[in-house]
């Protein structure tokens, strides 16, 4: 009778097992990546978000290819050393595609990882040029313009609309950060307009700068242009405007967060940031909207559109290839048309978003406003 039992017993744990499979079989499995916790969730949170209403949207139409559409969500923390054990989770996993992650070194440290397994990622926020310009990762693709185009906006801005000559370029010694200040470095020297007084990395985490405050006050700096993101910026034009300093801010989309605004508070009005154009008179990015406050009873906060529109882009293409295959849908993306909040889009051969681009912002009485 024991041993009956214990046959009784495995033959459950069989069937449970081999339904486990076949249930996992019949979907597609859709990871999300990026920080979900931590000081930069403000930035990971929409990106989850946005997944789960296209997929509660297209799982109520039929899903793709007949199947349903389930997602398999891991947090970074934007740390790279979190995240190449978040990649190594999703890919044991079996995912099928991976809409993150949210910080570029964070994406860097986990490409390697699903282009072994042969996995296409999809990032709506990781802006560091390398991840698409070295050819290193064809599995990598980005529904947002890379930071060369963000950093030439704000020395355009700084040097031809304010008529700035002395300039410090500051950043987070991310490769986020340090890689957009280099080529802000790099372009306002090219141009011959304007003097870089001051170029240096400050400690993200660290309780205030007012060491670097004061360096910039001593070069004479009309302006600070940093590369990072929204903690380490509003301790800097806090500590400048406690000093009494007008040296004005101009940073990046790691700032143009309404996280940034709240810190920072009185602060952080008159703040110049680059960010994604504005597309919130799209219809499908009205409707986006209103569906996020209706299920989640606020507004999207950043790269909500960006990551909306890749979480689009990713289950268009597997639809349009017909498979799951990871040759098929990197091809379907960089010759199908998706439409999204982002207009109608598709990647060039390197996986960049045709036709995205930045704005210039200004945060204006207490919140960010486009500058045309």
């Amino acid at each position: 009778m024991k041993n009956c039992g214990k046959m009784f017993i495995v033959a459950i744990i069989g069937v449970m097992m081999a339904c486990g499979t076949s249930l996992a079989a019949d979907t597609i499995r859709l990871g999300v990546a990026g920080a979900h916790s931590g000081d930069l969730a403000s930035y990971g949170i929409p990106s989850l978000r946005a997944a789960e209403l296209v997929v509660k949207d297209i799982n109520a139409k039929g899903g793709v290819l007949g199947k349903q559409v389930e997602i398999l969500a891991q947090d970074d923390v934007c740390k790279p050393e979190v995240a190449t054990n978040t990649a190594t989770k999703l890919v044991a996993d079996k995912v099928h595609v991976v809409l993150g992650h949210i910080c570029s070194g964070a994406t860097r440290a986990a490409l390697g990882i699903y282009k072994d397994a042969k996995i296409v990622v999809m990032s709506p926020s990781a802006t560091n040029p390398p991840l698409t310009q070295s050819g290193d990762y064809p599995n990598f693709f980005r529904t947002i313009a890379p930071d060369d185009a963000q950093a030439k906006l704000e020395v355009d801005f700084a040097l031809d609309t304010l008529k700035l000559k002395k300039i410090a370029v500051l950043h987070d010694k991310g490769d986020y950060g340090k890689g957009l200040a280099e080529f802000a470095k790099r372009f306002l020297e090219k141009s011959g307009k304007a003097e870089v007084v001051l170029y240096e990395g400050v400690t993200p985490g660290a309780v205030d700068y007012s060491a670097v405050i004061l360096k910039i006050k001593r070069s004479g700096a009309e302006a600070v242009i940093f590369g990072g993101y929204h903690p380490e910026a509003s301790k800097i034009v806090m500590g400048m405007r406690k000093k009494k300093m007008k040296t004005i801010l101009i940073s990046d989309d790691g700032v143009k967060d309404d996280t940034f605004i709240k810190v920072a508070g009185k602060y952080a009005e008159g703040v110049y940031a680059t960010g994604p154009r504005d597309v919130s008179k799209n219809p499908l990015t009205v409707a986006a909207k209103e569906a996020h406050k209706k299920a989640y009873g606020s507004d999207p906060g950043a790269f909500f559109e960006n990551a909306y529109s890749a979480t689009i882009a990713l289950l268009n293409a597997i639809e349009k290839a017909g498979s799951t295959d990871y040759e098929a849908i990197r091809k379907a993306l960089q010759t199908q048309d998706a439409e999204t909040l982002l207009g109608k889009i598709r990647f060039d051969e390197r996986g960049d978003a045709i036709g995205i681009g930045f704005s210039m912002y200004q945060v204006k009485d207490g919140v960010y406003t486009e500058l045309k």
